[in-house]
């Protein structure tokens, strides 16, 4: 990304390395790690130099959103990281308070991810035309939460009955965005 945006070359910033150290002294075992270990972690703080924002949207958690040229945002992958820091970045990106949020609901299978990528693939490329997105985030615990989001609450409920047979799951949340209530306990 920072080829693409003219920002090379990468660096570490300073304050993303102090909020990891802090975090990092809070976990057991902190004190037995490697060099190797440090140089690795020490990765993950480093960004392009130019043209180039790193915003902590949130105080309690060290991991920023790195914003490319004013438009681009680079966010965490994991799910809890990347809710916290997109409620956090509400003012720093124009939303209309009044758009109309879509529903998501979460279908989780005891299947690993590989045995239904196929499926996923299919029912990724069907739900396109109705713009229905889907997703796919293995659990720590096991299994995998499929995730469908789209505007109609019903159609998402069709779609589901039919991931839960294809993937031997069963619907555990559902709702409005960001407000989904567990519908099943794993």
């Amino acid at each position: 990304m920072a080829k693409a945006f003219d920002a090379e070359p990468l660096e570490y910033h300073d304050e993303c390395l102090r909020r990891m150290t802090e975090l990092t002294k809070r976990r057991a075992g902190w004190k037995e790690q490697t060099e190797e270990m440090i140089t690795e972690r020490k990765r993950m703080a480093l960004f392009p130099s130019k043209n180039v924002e790193v915003i902590f949207p949130t105080e309690d958690l060290w991991v920023p959103v790195v914003r490319m040229g004013g438009k681009l945002c680079i966010l965490p992958g994991v799910p809890r990281l990347f809710e916290a820091l997109i409620e956090g970045m509400q003012p720093f990106i124009p939303l209309d308070p009044n758009r109309p949020r879509p529903y998501r609901l979460l279908v989780h299978t005891a299947l690993p991810e590989s045995t239904i990528s196929p499926y996923l693939s299919k029912l990724n490329d069907m739900c396109k035309k109705e713009d229905i997105k889907v997703g796919s985030y293995p659990k720590w615990n096991g299994g995998v939460d499929v995730s469908l989001i789209g505007i109609e609450l019903e159609r998402l409920q069709e779609i589901a009955k039919d991931v839960e047979k294809e993937v031997e799951g069963k619907t555990i949340a559902q709702g409005k965005l960001g407000e989904e209530k567990k519908t099943a306990a794993l």
